[in-house]
């Protein structure tokens, strides 16, 4: 009870700018929270604050090493090539990763790319169903770039396996506005190395759940 006043309290009335959470350089306001309000399409703010959350969680015994990347890198890897992303990986080293997470923004859907680097896999999760093929050779020829730039080492592309998910594999949104909590929660079973149970129903609850990690910074 005490968590559901704390999480009506910030979706409730108060100052839009005001700050509910600031951690790994990232601040979330009021009015970004109020993006996990239901049936509100979710931003950036939340969706990178959310994946930062699972990185911190992964730092513990028992769970794979992971690196995320903000909603920004897609975007920047699409305009400008290679050279537009080099930096970000400065003082990660990817390959020693076993999961790669990149939350995609497609102008009104939200979607999700996992590099799987022990597999060898790059998988694309769309809560929509639809194909994300060449987004998946876009961030191979990447991880092709960054082996070479880093480690001076070719990356067989011919040793990975690229795949869109199919509906039938993966829960898929019934509505027009849950594609960004299916993204975050897909990333949370997945960078446990868990499967991926939940449905359309779960919705309402993991949006009230989020409101109150994110204020916290930890995950329940």
């Amino acid at each position: 009870q005490a968590m559901e006043k704390e999480v009506s309290a910030a979706l409730g009335k108060g100052e839009p700018g005001e700050i509910l959470s600031s951690a790994f350089k990232l601040k979330v306001t009021r009015e970004d929270i109020c993006t996990l309000h239901h049936l509100r399409w979710l931003n950036d703010e939340v969706i990178n604050f959310y994946m930062n959350l699972l990185v911190e969680r992964s730092k513990r015994e028992g769970y794979p090493a992971l690196h995320a990347f903000s909603t920004f890198f897609y975007p920047k890897l699409r305009s400008g090539g290679y050279k537009a992303v080099r930096r970000w990986t400065r003082g990660v080293d990817l390959f020693k990763q076993d999961l790669i997470l990149v939350p995609i923004h497609l102008r009104v859907h939200w979607t999700l790319l996992v590099i799987d680097v022990r597999k060898k896999t790059i998988k694309y999760f769309d809560s929509l169903g639809q194909k994300g093929d060449d987004i998946c050779t876009t961030l191979l020829q990447y991880l092709q770039e960054e082996s070479k730039e880093k480690r001076k080492l070719e990356l067989a592309a011919s040793e990975w396996t690229l795949r869109s998910m199919s509906p039938r594999e993966i829960p898929q949104q019934t509505n027009g506005s849950d594609c960004g909590v299916f993204v975050c929660k897909y990333a949370d079973s997945i960078s446990r190395d868990k499967p991926i149970t939940f449905t359309q129903e779960h919705m309402p609850y993991f949006r009230r759940k989020m409101v109150w990690e994110i204020i916290h910074q930890q995950l329940l």
